[in-house]
């Protein structure tokens, strides 16, 4: 998959198959949109286009909001959907002057002249252009004119697609990270910087790895324990095409990327969401403790998969009683991987 981060870096295609949206979580409902794209492209002997923006257009059209939080960095979403057979995503950096343009100068200078959309698969509600007037209509007026075709994606499609990211959202913030899963398709996933703690962990057996998220946008799963696997690069090499893709992508984009595309270890663990109650901590942490590992690791970008919630937080009478705890949660943990093996 070829990645852009401007329109102006986009070669005009001859037969664009083109989709539209955010995309946040890739799930399910995405995923079968995105599994359409692909077919028609496919079937036309074209090309899968999905255009998306970059920052989520609520946090420029409503600033003063802090609340929304993806499920995905925007990192994290070129990786799925590449994995899901996307030839081309360009991501468009969402400014108001952007989201100023009339509609027909949107669909004339963006799908038409810039993309060369011949064929465009959007969702009965998609509106587009200054204030948000243009709607599907427009579109079908206009690709008479400039002589591309709209595809509507069904009314039930596009709910489903909406209930499942409104739920996917709870189930993360209530710590229901099975949950979550099972309506993205795939465990929910933390990636971030290994950074040094005060290496209390280590003091009574549980060295834990302090995990800085740089994306302040991406959404965290509510406080607690939980079971994971922890990815990381530990010495793997690109091969010569990985290695051109990544140079291409970082020169625009986080260099974080890079370490997506390489084929990590995998290691069991429990991670901590939380203020550390019991040290009367004054931050929120996310830590893991990587079990069968003694590396030291600061400043290295880590992967880490949400399996299953195992318990909430709790200010324990000091570090005696956390440490059997931490104790019980790692049983616990490996319990869950055993049965996991299991079945």
């Amino acid at each position: 998959m070829k990645i852009y981060h401007n329109l102006s870096e986009f070669k005009k295609l001859n037969n664009a198959i083109v989709t539209i949206g955010t995309f946040d979580g890739v799930h399910f409902g995405h995923q079968k949109i995105i599994k359409q794209l692909v077919e028609k492209a496919k079937a036309d002997n074209g090309e899968s286009v999905i255009l998306t923006f970059f920052p989520h257009p609520r946090m420029i059209i409503d600033p003063e909001n802090q609340d929304l939080k993806m499920i995905n960095t925007i990192n994290e979403k070129a990786e799925i959907l590449k994995n899901l057979g996307v030839d081309h995503l360009i991501i468009t950096p969402f400014t108001r002057d952007f989201s100023n343009q009339l509609p027909d100068d949107y669909i004339q200078n963006t799908l038409v002249e810039n993309i060369g959309t011949k064929h465009i698969i959007i969702g009965y509600d998609h509106r587009f252009g200054k204030d948000r007037t243009g709607n599907l209509a427009d579109l079908k007026t206009a690709g008479l004119h400039y002589g591309f075709t709209v595809e509507e994606i069904m009314e039930q499609d596009i709910h489903d697609v909406a209930v499942s990211s409104t739920k996917i959202r709870q189930a993360l913030l209530a710590g229901d990270v099975g949950l979550a899963s099972d309506y993205l398709g795939y465990p929910f996933s933390i990636f971030g910087r290994v950074i040094k703690g005060d290496k209390i962990g280590r003091t009574i057996g549980f060295p834990t790895a302090n995990l800085f998220v740089e994306e302040t946008y991406k959404l965290i799963p509510g406080d607690g324990i939980y079971a994971v696997t922890v990815e990381m690069n530990l010495g793997s090499e690109n091969t010569k095409e990985e290695s051109e893709n990544l140079e291409i992508q970082n020169s625009k984009q986080d260099p974080k990327l890079s370490n997506l595309n390489l084929q990590p270890s995998t290691f069991k663990g429990m991670a901590y969401i939380g203020q550390r109650p019991t040290i009367n901590g004054m931050t929120r942490n996310i830590e893991v403790n990587i079990f069968d590992f003694n590396q030291e690791i600061y400043g290295q970008d880590i992967k880490m998969n949400f399996l299953k919630f195992l318990r909430h937080d709790v200010k324990f009478t000091g570090l005696e009683a956390l440490t059997v705890q931490l104790q019980n949660d790692k049983e616990a943990t490996l319990s869950y991987f055993a049965s996991v093996a299991s079945h």
